[in-house]
C-alpha cells in the first residue's frame, strides 16, 4: 500500500465533494440529531459539525409539551449557515410548515378534510395550527349558530374544511361549520330514513320562540309548535318548557320536500275532547276557571285541555255593550251553563248569566201586563223613552205611547233625563228582553167611549177651540176631542163661520164616522140640521103642501117644546 500524504490542496478538494457548494443546505429540509438540551433549546446536529439551536416549543403542538429527548432524528429547515464550521440558523417550525403546505395541497385538491387545532384569537375570526401551518378561521366558520364562548372549542384536535388557500402568499382559509353542516347532513339523512310519521322519540329542547320549540332528535330539529305542547291553553312554550330539557316527543309530520318535522306532546296523551258531548250535556251547569279575556268574550277551562267560550251577549242578562273585563277576570271561578257543543270543530259555547236569575222573568211574574209603575227617565231617543225598572231592566216608551191628542214628536218635549215618571207595563218579552210601557195608558183611552158609537148619533160637545178652519170640540164627557170643519158648521153656506161659536159653547152634531187606526171621531153640524130638516118634513108636511120650511120647522119646535 503506497503512502499518502495529502496536500493542503488534496484535504480542500475532499472537504468540498463532502460540503455542498456555499449556501448549499440554505432553505432546504434536512435530517438532523439531538444532541443535546439546553435551558428551552434542542441542539440539532445537521451533519458536517455544523449545529443550531431550535425552541423546544417548535416541537410541541399548540397547548401541549414538547416530546424530544436526545438521540431523537428529526426534520428541520435551514435558514442559514454561517459559515462550514460554525453555528446554522434552524427552524423547525418552518420545516413542518413546508411539509404541512405539500399535504395540505393535496387535501385541498381533493376535498378532503384536514386536522388542526384552534390556538388563537385574530380580528375577525382565530387562527388555526395545521400540522405547521397556520390557517385563518372566519368568526361565521366556527359552528352552524353563533357561540358565544369558543374556549371549550380551543387547543384540541378536530377537522376542518379548507375553504381556499395560496401558498405564495401564505393565506389558508378553513371551515369548521362546513365539517358539522356536512355530518349533519348525513345524520339528518338517515335519522329521516328511520323516522315515520306517529313515531315516539326523545329530544333535547335547543331553543324556545314565541310560537313554540326547536327540539333536536340526535342530528335533526324538529318544531313542537305552541298548540301541540299540551292540551290546555299555553300562553307561551317558557311555561312548559326549558332550554336542555330532554322531552317525549311525537312526529306529527314530515315534509319530504322540506324535510321539516313537526312534533307533539299532547298527541301522546289522551284528547279530552274524547266524548265530549256526552259529559258536558247542553242546559247543564258546571264551574270553571276564567283563562282569557278578549274584547269579544272570555275563555272559561272546565277541565285540563276543555276550554269553553261565554260570549259577551251571554254574560250578563242587564249589562250591555261593556267589555267582558268588566264582568269577569282571570284565574276567577265561575258557574256555567253548557250552552251548545261541536265536537268536530271542539267549541263549547257557555252562559254565564243563565246561571243567575232572568231578571225579565222575574219582572214579568212580579209586574204582569196593566200594572202601574214608576222609574226614572235614563234615556231619550227619537222613538222613545227609556225608563229603568226593577231588576236593573229598562223598559221603553214608545213616542205613540205617550199621549192621546197629541203627537209623539210633540210630546216627548214634556220630558228630560232624570224625570221620575209613571207608566202602565203594557207587555213584557222575556225571550227578547223588551218591556213595552205607556204613559197615556195611565188616563185611560178616551177614544174608548166613542168608538162604539154608530154614525148618525148625535153627541152634545163643548167648543175648545176656535181657529179659521173650524172648531175643535169635546165629545161630550169622554175627553175625546174631534175636529169640526168649516164647512160641516151648518147647512147654510152663510152660517158656515167659526166666529160664530166661542169656547165653551155647547152645540149638538152628527157623528159621520169613526177611524180606528187613526183614532178619530169625524162631526157634523150641517149633517145634523140636514136629518132634522128631513124628519120635520116627513112629519109636519112637505113642500108641495104650500107651508114654508119655516113653518114647518116652527112646528115641529113648538111640538117638542110641548112634548106632545
Amino acid at each position: 500500500m503506497s503512502n499518502f500524504n495529502p496536500s493542503l490542496a488534496d484535504f480542500e478538494a475532499m472537504l468540498n465533494e463532502t460540503l455542498p457548494a456555499e449556501g448549499g443546505f440554505d432553505g432546504q429540509v434536512v435530517k438532523g440529531k439531538v444532541v443535546s438540551i439546553e435551558n428551552d433549546f434542542a441542539i440539532i446536529d445537521i451533519g458536517l459539525k455544523a449545529e443550531g439551536r431550535v425552541p423546544l416549543k417548535e416541537f410541541a403542538a399548540p397547548g401541549a409539551q414538547a416530546e424530544i429527548a436526545v438521540g431523537d432524528d428529526v426534520e428541520v429547515f435551514v435558514e442559514r449557515v454561517e459559515n462550514a464550521l460554525g453555528e446554522a440558523i434552524l427552524s423547525r417550525d418552518k420545516a413542518r410548515r413546508e411539509e404541512a403546505w405539500e399535504t395540505l395541497e393535496k387535501s385541498f385538491e381533493g376535498d378532503a378534510r384536514v386536522n388542526g387545532v384552534i390556538f388563537g384569537r385574530v380580528k375577525g375570526g382565530f387562527t388555526v395550527d395545521l400540522n405547521g401551518a397556520v390557517a385563518f378561521l372566519p368568526g361565521s366558520q366556527v359552528d352552524i349558530r353563533p357561540i358565544r364562548d369558543i374556549t371549550p372549542l380551543m387547543n384540541i384536535k378536530q377537522p376542518f374544511q379548507i375553504l381556499k388557500m395560496d401558498r405564495r402568499r401564505g393565506n389558508i382559509v378553513v371551515s369548521r361549520r362546513a365539517v358539522m353542516e356536512e355530518d349533519r347532513a348525513g345524520q339528518r339523512a338517515e335519522l329521516l330514513g328511520k323516522l315515520k310519521e306517529g313515531d315516539t322519540v326523545d329530544g333535547v329542547v335547543k331553543n324556545i320562540t314565541d310560537y313554540g320549540a326547536f327540539v333536536d332528535l340526535g342530528g335533526i330539529d324538529g318544531l313542537l309548535h305552541v298548540t301541540d305542547i299540551s292540551w290546555r291553553r299555553v300562553n307561551h312554550p317558557s311555561e312548559v318548557l326549558t332550554v336542555g330539557e330532554t322531552v317525549k316527543v311525537q312526529v306529527v309530520r314530515i315534509n319530504p320536500e322540506t324535510q321539516r318535522i313537526s312534533l307533539g306532546m299532547k298527541q301522546l296523551a289522551d284528547d279530552p275532547w274524547d266524548g265530549i258531548d256526552a259529559k258536558y250535556p247542553v242546559n247543564a251547569k258546571f264551574k270553571g276557571t276564567v283563562t282569557n279575556i278578549t274584547d269579544y268574550g272570555a275563555f272559561v277551562e272546565l277541565e285540563a285541555g276543555v276550554e269553553g267560550l261565554v260570549h259577551v251577549s251571554e254574560m250578563s242578562w242587564v249589562k250591555k255593550n261593556v267589555h267582558p273585563g268588566k264582568i269577569v277576570s282571570t284565574s276567577q271561578e265561575v258557574d256555567v251553563m253548557i250552552l251548545e257543543v261541536d265536537p268536530s270543530k271542539r267549541r263549547i259555547s257557555l252562559g254565564l248569566k243563565q246561571c243567575g236569575e232572568n231578571p225579565w222573568d222575574a219582572f214579568s211574574a212580579k209586574y204582569p201586563a196593566g200594572t202601574e209603575i214608576e222609574g226614572e227617565v235614563k234615556n231619550i231617543t227619537e222613538f222613545g223613552l227609556f225608563i229603568g225598572l226593577d231588576g236593573d231592566v229598562d223598559g221603553m216608551v214608545h213616542l205613540s205611547d205617550l199621549d192621546w191628542d197629541r203627537s209623539g214628536e210633540e210630546a216627548i218635549q214634556d220630558f228630560k233625563k232624570g224625570d221620575v215618571v209613571k207608566a202602565v207595563v203594557l207587555d213584557v218579552d222575556v225571550s227578547k228582553e223588551r218591556i213595552s210601557l205607556g204613559i197615556k195608558q195611565l188616563s185611560g183611552d178616551p177614544f174608548a167611549n166613542v168608538k162604539d158609537r154608530k154614525k148618525g148619533e148625535t153627541v152634545t160637545c163643548v167648543v175648545k177651540a176656535v181657529n179659521e178652519n173650524g172648531i175643535e170640540v169635546e165629545v161630550g164627557d169622554t175627553g175625546m176631542t174631534a175636529f169640526i170643519r168649516r164647512g160641516d158648521l151648518a147647512r147654510d153656506r152663510g152660517d158656515q163661520r167659526p166666529e160664530r161659536f166661542a169656547v165653551g159653547d155647547k152645540v149638538d152634531a152628527m157623528i159621520t164616522g169613526t177611524d180606528r187606526s187613526s183614532r178619530k171621531v169625524n162631526l157634523s153640524i150641517k149633517a145634523l140640521e140636514v136629518a132634522e130638516e128631513k124628519a120635520a118634513v116627513e112629519q109636519y108636511g112637505s113642500a108641495d103642501s104650500g107651508a114654508s120650511l119655516g113653518d114647518i120647522l116652527g112646528a115641529a119646535l113648538e111640538k117638542a117644546k110641548s112634548g106632545e
